[in-house]
Order: structure tokens, then sequence, then C-alpha cells
């Protein structure tokens, strides 16, 4: 067990977390020159394509080091590397990472310095008192600052200045120096392999021939081939019929002891049988208590998903359920609309989380889905003293019967030049933010801290801020309690007739001016018919806005070349008739861009 080092790399969004994994795997041999590729660990399609890590990726390496003293040895340690994202949408996979190491790699880009996500990953890591080793990456850049970003990470860790790593993952330049100081500053897990087995769950995959393959940190026991073992949590007993280690591809050892990390097959086809947080024991010799498991994400944002062809339910579900092993933060559960018939409320971390879900129903299960408006949960207190939780604007009760609404907040840290101050500050207040606290971090950087309504920064917050600072402002967020809000149920009627599915929940200052650009918005994208069609945002009872679709008018005329004006009546009047038999019978078809082309509203 001396010999093993867990450990986990935790950084900013594109601060080289994936490339400096990709040189360590190189310099340890694990993976051979052949088969080696750029960001070898994104194995998904939708990480090559985006640059961005969706998953944490659980990989061993053996490594010998050369600067050992000479009385010293040249033992092989065994380190087992965990890659997290850095997008703050998956920062569920990083407190996953976090709770089965014993160490972190912190790594700051030296030509960007600390970022907004640098500091709450950092603060996630410190939580589990994990040792800390800072690392300077991108040192061999004509950009790079590194005495500044240094002056940075010390003001924020309160390290030595000699602590500091410095290297380039992209050269390989001072990444033995890293893999050294893991051996030397990184602890050996702790545990007892005679005790009674205790394994955490971090991870979990499907496998269409294997069923589902579970990842587990071994914190006490051995686990062997052919034990019989039970999940805590959900009571099943199963036979392990295949453990080892996770190499570049599963590698069977038979046998996985105290400290070390693995998988384990035990042909388990239900999904909802293996909890990620879950505990596995032995049948035979349990432990006392399950380990505690990290926290149940919490999502953020609400969306329904429903399927094209309502044939296509069951088949939506079995894809969610699959979906749901490989990332634990998503939650869904049934729901029904008049306008899109039966789908799922699924919760999501953020606006990025519920696009990724989207492409890989796509892609992975072939499914082709509607998406309806994103919101956020609410709080509504009626008259007589009960709460309700409202997920979806169809669930909110009559007005008549609320008392008051209340609204979740956060508090966000952004952290810019100071050039960029005046138009981030503009955007945040026109979200109804409130400026809690600014202070210069080093140099001209600042962090700006706000308390703002989840609601406002769901849909187009993000790709905001981005823009106005040209991509220099870093973004994160907490959340920070519910307050009361003057909120109104906004309803989009079509010839009188409500759709649920474009129904948001607002605040009432913003109501009018969001009704009359959504009913703009939808003129432009509902195709015509053979009638009229009056849209209308509504208030309850209040109409607000409204516009209408002109009818495609065929020429009934065309006939009449000349003749009498009566003969030209006859034949409109008869049109006429025909078109208000059709306006009582007439549809309207609403097609998937009219849904999210309301999250595009600028």
């Amino acid at each position: 067990m001396k010999n093993i080092r867990n450990f986990c790399i935790i950084a900013h969004i594109d601060h080289g977390k994936s490339t400096l994994a990709d040189r360590m795997l190189e310099m340890t041999g694990t993976v051979d020159v052949r088969g080696m590729e750029a960001q070898v660990l994104d194995d998904m399609d939708l990480e090559k394509e985006r640059g961005i890590t969706i998953k944490s990726h659980a990989i061993q390496m053996a490594y010998r080091p050369k600067s050992r003293a000479e009385s010293q040895e040249p033992r092989e340690y065994i380190l087992n590397l965990i890659d997290t994202p850095g997008h703050v949408d998956f920062s569920y996979e990083v407190s996953r990472s976090i709770a089965a190491c014993e160490g972190a790699l912190l790594v700051v880009d030296a030509t960007q310095g600390v970022q907004a996500q640098t500091i709450s990953n950092l603060y996630m890591a410190l939580e589990h008192d994990l040792e800390i080793i800072p690392v300077m990456n991108k040192c061999d850049m004509d950009a790079a600052m590194p005495d500044m970003v240094e002056d940075e990470i010390i003001d924020l860790l309160g390290c030595k200045r000699e602590d500091i790593l410095r290297c380039s993952a992209k050269t390989g330049e001072g990444v033995e120096a890293i893999l050294d100081a893991i051996v030397e500053r990184i602890p050996a897990p702790e545990g007892d392999p005679d005790a009674p087995l205790q394994c955490l769950v971090f991870d979990s995959v499907f496998n269409p021939f294997r069923g589902i393959i579970g990842y587990y940190k071994v914190v006490n026991g051995t686990m062997r081939t052919g034990d019989r073992v039970r999940f805590v949590n959900t009571g099943k007993e199963y036979d392990a019929d295949e453990v080892g280690v996770l190499k570049m591809d599963m590698l069977p050892t038979g046998c996985i002891s105290a400290g070390n990390v693995g998988y384990i097959i035990s042909g388990i086809k239900t999904s909802t049988e293996v909890k990620v947080g879950d505990t596995i024991t032995h049948v035979a010799r349990p432990c006392d208590s399950a380990i505690d498991g990290f926290q149940e994400a919490k999502p953020m944002v609400f969306a329904g998903v429903y399927p094209i062809e309502q044939e296509d339910y069951e088949d939506l579900r079995s894809s969610l359920e699959k979906l749901q092993l490989n990332d634990a933060s998503l939650s869904f559960q049934p729901e029904s609309s008049m306008a899109l018939g039966f789908g799922f409320r699924c919760g999501f971390l953020g606006l990025l989380h519920m696009e990724i879900v989207q492409e890989r129903l796509d892609r992975e299960f072939d499914m082709n889905v509607i998406t309806t408006v994103p919101n956020v949960s609410y709080n509504v207190y009626l008259k007589d003293g009960t709460l309700v939780e409202v997920h979806n604007p169809a669930g909110m009760p009559d007005l008549t019967v609320i008392d008051r609404i209340e609204e979740p907040y956060i508090r966000a840290s952004v952290i810019t030049t100071s050039a960029y101050i005046g138009p981030i500050m503009t955007l945040c207040l026109g979200k109804r933010g409130e400026l809690v606290k600014q202070e210069y971090i080093s140099g001209d950087r600042m962090e700006l801290l706000f308390d703002m309504p989840l609601g406002e920064i769901v849909i187009d917050f993000y790709d905001k801020l981005k823009s106005i600072s040209k991509g220099y402002a870093s973004f994160d967020w907490h959340t920070n309690g519910f307050r009361p809000s003057n909120l109104v149920k906004l309803d989009i009627l079509l010839n009188g007739e409500q759709v649920d599915a474009l129904s948001t929940l607002t605040h009432r200052d913003n109501a009018v001016d969001f009704g009359r650009r959504m009913c703009e918005k939808l003129k432009e994208l509902l195709p015509r018919q053979q009638f009229d069609i009056a849209i209308q945002a509504a208030i309850g009872a209040k109409i607000i806005a409204r516009e209408t679709v002109k009818q495609v008018r065929k020429d009934v005329l065309a006939k009449c070349y000349g003749g009498d004006v009566s003969r030209k009546r006859k034949l409109l009047e008869k049109q006429k008739r025909g078109k208000k038999r059709m306006k009582q019978i007439g549809n309207v078809e609403v097609p998937q861009k009219a849904f999210l082309a309301v999250l595009k509203l600028d």
C-alpha cells in the first residue's frame, strides 16, 4: 500500500489538464507510441470535437523515480490518476474524483493566471483534506507571466515559492519533476487490507455485452474474483465475475486490496441497482457501516425532454437510464404536456450540460428529442402555509391561492481585468444582480461578487459575459438560498389555445418586454397556414402582446378574367365561408426550432 498514490488533476477550462495527463501516460510507458494521440483519455467523439472533458477518467500508471537517493532502492510506484473536467457545469464529476483521492495537482495557466473555476475546485479539494501540489503550465509560451502567476498562487494557497512546479505539458518539460513530487508529497492511502471489505463506488458505465461495470476505490479489505458481494444502499447481492485495474483498457488482476482503484463486472443488467456513492462489501463478512458517499448532485436547470414520435417513449426512458449511469448528475421523472404528449422532466447542472445530454442522446442512442424552454425550480408558498416546489410552469398553482413565490439565488464570482469592469457590471445589474464586493487579486485583475437570481443566468448569461469581455472573464457560482420575488407566469396562446411547452416564469418587470419579443420571434418561425394565426402573450387573463401570422391566400379570382363583379364576389364569399370553417378546426404546427428560439432571444 505504501507504493500507491491516488491523485486527480483540477484546473479551470483550457489550462492543460488533459495534455498534462497525456505526457504522464507517455513518460510512464502506460501508452505506447503507436497508441498515443492528443487528449488520449477523452474517449468520447464529443469531447474531442469540442476540446472539453465531460467525464472523469480513471487510469493506473506504474512509475519508477530516477531521482531517489542512492540509499533508497528505486521502488516502482502505482499512480492512480483521475483526470477531471474544468467546466462549471461538470463540477459534480470533479467532486466525485476528489472523494476517491488523497492528493490533487492544481494546474494554473502561466498565460492566464488564477481563474474562477481554479478557486472553486481548490476549495472543494481542501474540504476533503487533499494534499495540493501547485503546477504552473504553459511556461514555454511567449505570453507566459510566470513570476506574476506564482505570486497569485502563493496568495491563494499560502505555499512557498519553491513548492510551485513549472512545466510545459505540450513539450513535456518539467513533467518528470511533477511525477517525483506526486511520489514524495502525496500521502499513501490509509486502510487495512485484512479488515472487512469497504469500497466506494465513484462511477459506472454500461456495456451492452457485460452489463454494468462499477468503478470503485477500496478503502478497507480485499476483493477477489468469485467473491459474493453486496451493494449496501440497494441491498442487492452479486458474484464478482471479474475484478481488475483500469489501464488504457480494463486489466483483470483477480484481486484488488485496500488503497487501490479498480472495476467490478458482476452481470448487473438494471441501471437502478448501481448508485454512485454506494458502498460494496462482502456478504459473508460485511463492514459495520457504509462509507459517507459524496452529496447527491442538485440539479439547477430543468427542461422537458420529449420524443418526436410517441412510440419512442419507452426507448427514451431506457436511453436516459443508461446515460444516467455514465452521468450521475442527470435526473429525470415522467411528465406529460398537452402540446408534446408524454416525455420526461430532466434536471441538469447547467445549460452546457443540457446541450451535451441532448447531443449524447442523439449520437449514442439515436434518439431525436424535443427540448422545452429550460427553467429553475421555485418555492411557492400557498395561503394555507403549505410549500409547493415548482419545476415546471405548467405545475404553477392558481394565482388566487398563492401567498408568495421564492426563487433561488446564487453567489456569482467573476474574475476579469479592470478594462471590462463597466460592461460586466452593466450586464450583471441588468440581470437583477446586486454587487456584494469587488477586490483586486493582483495587478489589474479583479474579483467581483454578485448575488443574482439563478433564473437570470440560465439562458444566455455565460455567452454574453464571454463576448463582452472578449473571452477574458471567468465565471463561477454556487447556490445562496431562496428569496421572495415578484414572479408571474407568462403563457403563449396560439389561436386562443395555450402551448404549455412555451410557458415561462419570469419577473413581472421583464414580462411585457419578454412576451413581446417572444411573439415577434414566433411570427418569424411559424409556417403560414390557410388561416390567420393569432400569437398572444398573456399573464393570467390579461393579454400583453399580440402578433398575427397572415394566411396563405389562394387566388380564387384567377379564372375570372373580366365579366361582372357579382361573379367575383360569389367566389370570394365561398372562399370566406371555407376559411371560417377551417379556422374552427385548424391546428397550428409548431416546429422544434420555435422551442429553441426562446433561448436565443437577444
